[in-house]
C-alpha cells in the first residue's frame, strides 16, 4: 500500500507524493501528452491568448485606438481603395460594428487573425517536426509584442498575417506535395494580403527567387503551378489595381511619406541597420523562449521527418522576407518603421526548431512551457500597467482615453439645437473628426470630410454637405480661429466658444474649437 493510502501517512506526506507524481507523470509526460493530444494542446494555448488579449484591451481601452477609428472611418464607406492604404481590415472592422457594434469585436477579430496565423504556422510546422515541436515553434514567435500587446490596434499590420502564414503554408506544400490546389492557396494568400498591405512585395520577391535558384524548387516552374498561383493572385487584387489606376496611385504617396527620406551615403547602412536593430529588440522575448530549448546544448539532436529540400524552403520562408526588406533599404537608402517587421518573423521559431534540432525531451519542452508563460504574464501585466496605473503618475497622453464620447455628444447637441437636423457630415482630422462621427448617436453615421480636403475624401458630395451642413471640429490649433485649410470648403461657418473635455482616465483634457456649417436649404 502507498503512503497516500497508509493509515498513517501525514498531510505533508501525502501532498508531497502528489507533487512527485505530478512531476513525474504531468509535467515530466508533457512531450508524449502533446504527440497524443496535438489538437487539445495547441486549442488551449490559443484559446488562453485569444481569451487574455481580447479581454484585456476591452476593460483598459476606455476609446477606441486610433487606428480603429480610422477603419470605422473609412469603412463605412466601402471603397475599392484609399489615399493611404488597401481597404481590408477597414472593412472587417466596418463589418464588426455593423454586426454587433460593440468594442469587444474588434479587439476579437484582431485576435482571430493572430490566431488563424498561429494555426497555419503550426500546419506547416507538424508534419516536419511533429506536434510537439510544432508547438515550441508557435510558443517561440509568440514572444514577440507583435502578436498580442499592440495587435489590440487591429490595423494593416495586422491583418496581413494570416494572408503571410497562409502563403508560407501553401508555398511549403505546392513545392513538396505538387498539387495544384496548394498552388491555388498561394494565390489566393498573395492575392488577398495585397488588400491587407501593399508590403506583401516583400514577400513576393523572395519566393520568385527561390523558383528561379533552388534546383528543386525550379522543377515547379515546368508544372502549370506557379503560373496559375499569378493569375489568382492577379485576378483578386484586380479591382484594387482599377482603383489605383483610376486614382494615379495615390495610395503610394503615403508609403513614401512614411518612408524616411535619404540624407545621404550613409543612409544606405544606417537605416537598415537601425530596422535590423528595432527587429532584433522586438525578438528578444522569443529569443529567450527559445534559448530554454537550446540550452544546456544537448549532447544529442532530433531526428526530425524534414529533408533538406525542406530545410532549405523553411529557410527562405523564415528569413527571406526580413533580408529582403533589410536589403531594399539598404540599396534605396530609405528608412521604415519599425512596426512594419509584422509578418517577417511568422516561421522564425519553426527554422529555429529544425535548425538547432535538440532532442525534445520532457525538461526541455517544459522550460519552454515556462519561459513562454513567463514571457506571457509579463507583457500582460505590462499592458495592465500601462493602461491602469502609469496615466496616474506619468501624465503621458494615451489616445485611448481621449474623450470621444463626450465630444461626439456635446457637438452632436450644438449641431442639434442650431440646425433642428440630424449630423450628416464633419470636417476634421481623422482623430478629432473620426471619434465624432463614430460616437455621436446620429444614424446612420455621419460622413467624415478628412482635414478638410476634398481629395482624401472623394465618395463625398460637397455640394450634399453644403445642403445639409456640417459640424467642424479641431483640437491642435487656436480653438477660436477656424483652421485654414477649413475655410475653403466650410465659407461662412460660425465658430462657436471653445470648450474642454477631461481625458476619460488620467490627467490633461482635450481642447476643443468647433464650428458649424449651416445647411444651405434651397
Amino acid at each position: 500500500m502507498s503512503s497516500i493510502d497508509s493509515s498513517q501517512s501525514t498531510p505533508k506526506s501525502a501532498a508531497n507524493l502528489l507533487l512527485t507524481r505530478a512531476s513525474k507523470e504531468g509535467f515530466g509526460s508533457a512531450s508524449s501528452w502533446i504527440e497524443r493530444r496535438p489538437q487539445t494542446a495547441f486549442a488551449g494555448f490559443l484559446a488562453l491568448h485569444f481569451v487574455v488579449w481580447t479581454v484585456l484591451p476591452t476593460l483598459l481601452y476606455a476609446n477606441l485606438p486610433l487606428d480603429l477609428i480610422e477603419a470605422l472611418t473609412y469603412g463605412r464607406e466601402w471603397q475599392l481603395g484609399s489615399d493611404k492604404l488597401p481597404p481590408l481590415p477597414w472593412w472587417l472592422v466596418e463589418s464588426m460594428y455593423r454586426a454587433f457594434g460593440v468594442d469587444i469585436t474588434y479587439y476579437a477579430t484582431a485576435q482571430v487573425t493572430v490566431v488563424i496565423a498561429f494555426a497555419l504556422v503550426f500546419a506547416t510546422a507538424r508534419p516536419m517536426l511533429g506536434a510537439t515541436g510544432a508547438l515550441l515553434a508557435v510558443l517561440i514567435i509568440d514572444g514577440m509584442h507583435y502578436f498580442q500587446y499592440t495587435a489590440a490596434k487591429f490595423n494593416h499590420d495586422v491583418v496581413q498575417l494570416p494572408f503571410w502564414a497562409l502563403a508560407g503554408y501553401a508555398f511549403h506544400a505546392a513545392l513538396k506535395r505538387k498539387f495544384l490546389t496548394d498552388w491555388l492557396l498561394l494565390g489566393l494568400a498573395v492575392g488577398a494580403a495585397a488588400w491587407a498591405k501593399y508590403f506583401v512585395v516583400m514577400l513576393v520577391v523572395p519566393y520568385a527567387l527561390f523558383l528561379l535558384f533552388d534546383r528543386d524548387a525550379r522543377r515547379a516552374l515546368a508544372t502549370p503551378g506557379p503560373y496559375l498561383a499569378l493569375v489568382v493572385a492577379a485576378i483578386v487584387v484586380t479591382p484594387n489595381l482599377v482603383w489605383l489606376f483610376q486614382h494615379h496611385f495615390s495610395t503610394f504617396a503615403y508609403g513614401e511619406a512614411r518612408a524616411s527620406a535619404v540624407r545621404g551615403w550613409f543612409d544606405h547602412f544606417v537605416h537598415p541597420a537601425t530596422f535590423t536593430g528595432s527587429q532584433i529588440f522586438f525578438l528578444i522575448p522569443s529569443f529567450f523562449i527559445a534559448s530554454a530549448l537550446l540550452f544546456p546544448r544537448p549532447m544529442a539532436h532530433q531526428r526530425f521527418a524534414a529533408d533538406p529540400f525542406d530545410r532549405r524552403i523553411v529557410t527562405l520562408i523564415a528569413l527571406g522576407p526580413g533580408i529582403s526588406a533589410i536589403a531594399l533599404l539598404a540599396i534605396t537608402g530609405r528608412g521604415a518603421v519599425a512596426m512594419w517587421g509584422y509578418p517577417l518573423w511568422l516561421f522564425l521559431g519553426l527554422w529555429i526548431v529544425m535548425v538547432a534540432a535538440p532532442q525534445l525531451t520532457a525538461e526541455r519542452v517544459n522550460r519552454v512551457g515556462i519561459a513562454w508563460a513567463l514571457v506571457f504574464v509579463v507583457l500582460a501585466i505590462g499592458f495592465v500597467v500601462n493602461y491602469s496605473v502609469l496615466p496616474l503618475i506619468d501624465h503621458r497622453y494615451r489616445a485611448v482615453f481621449y474623450p470621444g464620447d463626450t465630444l461626439a455628444a456635446a457637438l452632436t447637441q450644438r449641431f442639434h439645437a442650431a440646425t433642428g437636423q440630424k449630423l450628416s457630415y464633419v470636417v476634421g482630422s481623422m482623430w478629432d473628426g473620426g471619434n465624432l462621427a463614430h460616437y455621436s448617436a446620429d444614424q446612420p453615421q455621419p460622413h467624415v470630410l478628412i482635414d478638410g480636403r476634398p481629395s482624401r475624401a472623394p465618395w463625398i458630395d460637397i455640394n450634399d454637405l453644403h445642403a445639409k451642413g456640417a459640424m467642424l471640429v479641431w483640437t491642435q490649433t487656436d480653438a477660436e480661429v477656424l483652421p485654414p485649410q477649413f475655410t475653403a470648403i466650410a465659407p461662412g461657418a460660425v465658430v462657436g466658444k471653445p470648450f474642454d473635455l477631461p481625458m476619460r482616465r488620467g490627467f490633461g483634457a482635450a481642447h476643443v474649437g468647433w464650428a458649424i456649417l449651416m445647411p444651405q436649404l434651397n
